[in-house]
């Protein structure tokens, strides 16, 4: 359980963009916001916990 619950804060707070915080994840508030890519991206998906939480990359 205790890899579960430490898997999902990373992600949580790492990872998971916050409408609050202008698409940008709890550490990463100094940051500035993700450009917008206005041609053709790629998508890059990462799996944690197995498949259960996907993270998504754009790659211009």
């Amino acid at each position: 359980m205790r890899l579960v619950v430490e898997e999902y804060a990373g992600h949580h707070n790492e990872h998971r963009p916050h409408r609050s915080l202008g698409q940008r994840c709890p550490d990463g508030v100094g940051a500035p916001e993700p450009p917008a890519i206005d041609g053709p991206s790629r998508i890059l998906r990462r799996d944690r916990l197995g498949g259960l939480i996907h993270e998504y990359v754009q790659v211009a």
